[in-house]
């Protein structure tokens, strides 16, 4: 995203280069190098660059160490990119000492190709380093996310609704759509305090029970969102809600995503549904119906929640609070029947897909809880639920469904989703750390991989076979939208969910992509109650560019998700002692060796990163006989499926899969992001496996206490902005002075001078 054009020439065979198997400050990143363990890799060297794409950059001011020019108006800075792969840029300005210890958003002018550092000036200053909507702008700016307030322009475009009018259906439209207000029982099934309600289900039996519909609804977007208007190019530039660890940045105006487009319980709602007439016994298709609809959902239930009604629990529906008691059984029967049948449907999509090779992935997902104000009382990884599966299923049905009818009416001109299969050298560490397990992964095809992965279960530790679908995600190839006539039919195949075709119709409030695919199903379905072929929206060609525009947004909303969740993480642990406060102890365990150390995944915080066995001073971890570790000279050797240690203490070992106890801490980067530290302090686990649980109380207080950190510093940077001089507009926007004298033009003039003598006459020409 946002790369430069170059010219690469490919280097001679015998000096491609493979992966080093060290750890790296980089999170545990591999970096590539030369090493025997690995297969090399095709390696070139740049040799041209046909055309730059520059971007906004983020940059801090070093303290002064006084060797920066003493002007006292002008200086050139040389700041510091928060990205560490960015060299450093010489910015001219006149508030340097205001801006130390600042983030600064620069842009770049130039490069000259004889200096080490570009050129460029600052265009708006962020905050102090540190704080927590500094560091939130940052991610935003280094992922090139822009989410300005919707204009005004843009919201007038939007439908009126208000406490003194409230919006209310179009009889036109009632007319115009098939109406499932009465007939059809639908509800919502969606994480705790959700907003932006896109997707409803509604499942019922007909026929004297020999039949079943299920119905998947939708959020019809497109109704209030025409193409080519100001709210539909802002959200085309968009393309994606973002999601960060306390926050999101809408791609549609609240109106619309939290009111008019959200399928809330008890309102009318405009929709885009699929309803199928299945056989109650086989769950065969008999038919299926695609088209616009209005409805009412009954029920707006979260996950755990409904969860708990499949359980048989005693749980408490708001929407039954007010009833009496015999109606209320009889109602709540009904949810609840419709909930099994719901799962038995899905259980059987989900029987069809794994026996096609259908992969269950894991990944570390992070979530913040909301409350009713918005405010965060939690920061949990989302823990499995079966609800969560039956939702899934029902949602990847209907797009399977979407995605034949739209490809069908326009073959060269629909928007799917594709996920190539790996390559299989990304499967090495996988198959080599199960290997070492007494585990074997067959990665030959999906439906082998699958089912090698439910083989791969250690029945004294759930955290193992967790471990090895983390891995498997982390070697599969990326999953991207495309235009039906720029890849061949047999390339249409979804990898991971074992479908022939697939696209997103599901989410159009948070997903641009969704967007386009309900106005293709719109025009398919005009054109068939036409009789005629449809007519595209969009050319093979600008699809297509419109697909690799909503990939590079969507590589970015996951990068600020992830950057923005290890800020948290940072944030908590920052202001904690790790010598003696116990929340900075915790179990890890095992799941990769390396040279000079492993990785751990630490379960309760959802971290992954490196503990070094070998540090730069050419100590080892020496393990104790109680277990407790220290650092001693000695040697370290790896192993396949053990690291061993030596000192003077004897020999310490570390095997994969081991759970051991690791002390977390941050390691603190004045220009770059801070980065968690691990280290083991034990080869024992913190806690028994059987007692490994993650504590949501720790991690609400996580997210809890750094909100109040942030808010106790904000109030100390006002109390000290009270205090300062106020800066001019100038000052405030630009951090330049009104009026340079003469000593900063004469500094000035002394720096081009060596540079560009043919500047010197027009520079001295306006300074006199």
């Amino acid at each position: 995203m946002h790369c430069d054009v170059v010219v690469v020439e490919l280097l001679p065979k015998n000096e491609w280069r493979g992966k080093i198997s060290t750890l790296t400050e980089a999170q545990g990143e591999e970096k590539s190098g030369e090493s025997g363990d690995s297969q090399p890799l095709p390696t070139g060297r740049v040799v041209g660059i046909l055309q730059r794409n520059w971007r906004d950059y983020v940059v801090t001011f070093p303290p002064r160490d006084g060797t920066q020019p003493q002007s006292r108006n002008s200086q050139r800075i040389l700041a510091v990119p928060w990205d560490h792969r960015i060299p450093k840029i010489r910015i001219s300005t006149q508030q340097a000492d205001a801006l130390q210890d600042h983030r600064v958003m620069v842009r770049i002018d130039s490069w000259e190709s004889t200096s080490l550092y570009p050129n460029g000036h600052s265009v708006r200053v962020l905050g102090r380093a540190g704080e927590l909507e500094t560091e939130v702008q940052t991610i935003l700016i280094e992922n090139c996310i822009h989410v300005p307030p919707f204009s005004d322009a843009q919201l007038k475009e939007m439908p009126v609704s208000s406490p003194e009018k409230p919006w209310q259906v179009d009889p036109v439209q009632v007319a115009e759509r098939r109406d499932l207000r009465d007939s059809h029982l639908v509800f919502s099934v969606d994480p705790k305090g959700c907003e932006d309600v896109d997707d409803t289900l509604s499942v019922r039996s007909f026929a004297d029970g020999k039949l079943l519909e299920l119905g998947v609804h939708i959020a019809d977007v497109t109704h209030f969102v025409s193409e080519g208007s100001l709210t539909d190019l802002e959200a085309r530039t968009r393309a994606t809600t973002y999601y960060l660890a306390d926050r999101r940045y809408d791609m549609l105006p609240a109106v619309l995503s939290a009111d008019l487009c959200s399928l809330l319980g008890g309102v009318d709602r405009y929709a885009m549904s699929v309803l199928w007439e299945l056989d109650a016994h086989t769950l065969a298709v008999n038919q299926v119906w695609f088209g616009r609809t209005i409805i009412r959902s009954s029920y707006q239930l979260h996950y755990e929640l409904a969860q708990a009604l499949l359980n048989g629990e005693q749980a408490e529906v708001a929407e039954l609070g007010q009833l009496g008691s015999e109606e209320k059984d009889v109602k709540l029967s009904e949810l609840t029947q419709a909930l099994e049948t719901l799962t038995h449907v899905a259980r059987h999509l989900r029987a069809q897909r794994d026996r096609g090779g259908a992969l269950e992935l894991e990944g570390v997902e992070v979530r913040a809880q909301l409350d009713e104000d918005g405010n965060i009382t939690a920061l949990v990884p989302r823990q499995p639920l079966e609800v969560h599966e039956t939702v899934a299923e029902c949602m990847i049905y209907a797009n399977h469904w979407v995605a034949r009818k739209i490809q069908e009416s326009f073959p060269h001109q629909a928007l799917l989703r594709y996920h190539p299969p790996p390559r299989q050298e990304f499967f090495s560490q996988l198959v080599e750390s199960a290997k070492a397990g007494g585990y074997t992964i067959d990665t030959r095809t999906n439906k082998a991989l699958a089912d090698s992965l439910d083989r791969a279960v250690d029945p004294q530790d759930p955290l193992v076979n967790r471990l090895l679908r983390m891995m498997t995600t982390q070697a599969m190839s990326e999953a991207l939208y495309f235009s039906t006539g720029a890849q061949s039919v047999d390339q249409f195949y979804h990898y991971g969910l074992a479908l022939d075709r697939y696209t997103h119709f599901t989410s159009p409030i948070r997903r641009y992509a969704d967007v386009v695919v309900h106005r293709l199903l719109s025009a398919a379905l005009t054109a068939e109650r036409g009789g005629g072929p449809g007519r595209a929206l969009s050319s093979n060609k600008q699809l297509e560019e419109m697909a690799q525009h909503i990939n590079n947004k969507n590589r970015a909303a996951k990068r600020a998700q992830k950057i923005s969740t290890e800020l948290f993480q940072c944030l908590y642990f920052k202001e904690r002692d790790p010598q003696t406060d116990q929340r900075c102890v915790a179990d890890a365990v095992i799941y990769s060796i390396r040279d000079n150390g492993v990785l751990v995944f630490v379960s309760e915080y959802g971290v992954k990163g490196p503990v070094y066995m070998k540090n730069r001073e050419g100590q080892v971890v020496a393990a104790g006989p109680d277990g407790s570790c220290e650092w001693q000279s000695g040697s370290v050797r790896r192993f396949s499926d053990h690291i061993t240690t030596t000192s003077s203490c004897g020999t310490s070992t570390f095997r994969l899969f081991d759970h051991v106890t690791v002390r977390i801490s941050v390691h603190s980067s004045h220009c770059h992001a801070d980065r968690l530290n691990l280290e083991v302090v034990s080869n024992q686990p913190y806690r028994s496996a059987a007692t490994q649980q993650p504590s949501s109380q720790g991690r609400s207080q996580l997210v809890q206490e750094v909100v109040r950190l942030a808010e106790e510093a904000y109030q100390q940077a006002q109390e000290k902005a009270a205090r300062r001089p106020k800066l001019s507009r100038e000052e405030r926007e630009f951090s330049q002075s009104k009026t340079p004298n003469l000593y900063s033009l004469l500094e000035e003039v002394r720096e081009l001078a060596l540079m560009d003598p043919d500047m010197i006459p027009q520079v001295c020409a306006s300074t006199a």
